[in-house]
């Protein structure tokens, strides 16, 4: 018999509004949007990369897999498309602070207050991603070989550029993706951190965010029964 999974009224509606307040308004250099309309605990991520930076020009994709009690514990994000980085696993993962339990770890060389708390929403999240883009920790890689290709590209001011081209190559692979998918990516300041209220949903969606589970909010005494 399958496993019962119940999922928590009460960060299904944390979700719900998490996710009508980002497409209202969008944090700049992101497109968000649901894996499945009907699972509001996988979200797909589309990030563009920041002008001026390794990344600029660039169409990468993560998911953000929720918990059942979100937010009381971290989400977790994984890169989709291939990213060369001292603080992403191969496996695409990303290893930052924000995202790790409020526990104390001595080992990791991390405060609590660096960690995860109940206080902190997907808009901080993306805000981090990006900031970790622009400059890598390398003080804890997740990606040692990266790191140390880094360093050496910044200790060298640039002169060895084995860490930018790697990325070039990475960007570039990209665009195609962003063709496909019918997506023009920003290049400029300007351009990167207009604003724009969602689309309106293709004809044929019955999707409204406003009305996500509303009327199922009650139903089964505060949670979704899953096989």
């Amino acid at each position: 018999m399958a496993q019962r999974v119940f999922y928590p009224a009460s960060s299904r509606v944390t979700l719900k509004q998490e996710l009508k307040n980002l497409q209202d308004e969008p944090v700049e250099g992101f497109r968000i949007t649901l894996v499945d309309e009907s699972d509001m605990y996988s979200w797909e991520v589309a990030i563009f990369g920041p002008p001026d930076t390794h990344y600029q020009g660039g169409y990468f994709k993560a998911q953000i897999r929720f918990p059942v009690d979100y937010p009381y514990s971290p989400p977790s994000v994984r890169f989709l498309t291939s990213m060369w980085h001292p603080n992403i696993y191969e496996s695409g993962e990303v290893c930052i602070s924000i995202l790790h339990p409020p526990i104390n770890d001595s080992q990791s060389g991390e405060l609590p207050s660096e960690r995860w708390n109940p206080t902190q929403n997907v808009r901080t999240i993306l805000l981090s991603v990006i900031s970790l883009l622009n400059e890598p920790n390398t003080d804890s890689p997740a990606n040692v070989d990266a790191s140390l290709m880094y360093r050496k590209w910044k200790d060298s001011k640039g002169a060895d550029n084995e860490y930018a081209e790697i990325i070039r190559k990475q960007v570039q692979a990209t665009k195609l993706e962003a063709e496909r998918d019918g997506v023009t990516v920003p290049l400029t300041l300007d351009e990167y951190c207009l604003r724009n209220r969602a689309p309106i949903p293709e004809e044929g969606s019955s999707f409204l965010y406003d009305d996500y589970y509303d009327e199922e909010e009650d139903e089964d005494g505060g949670g979704d029964e899953m096989f």
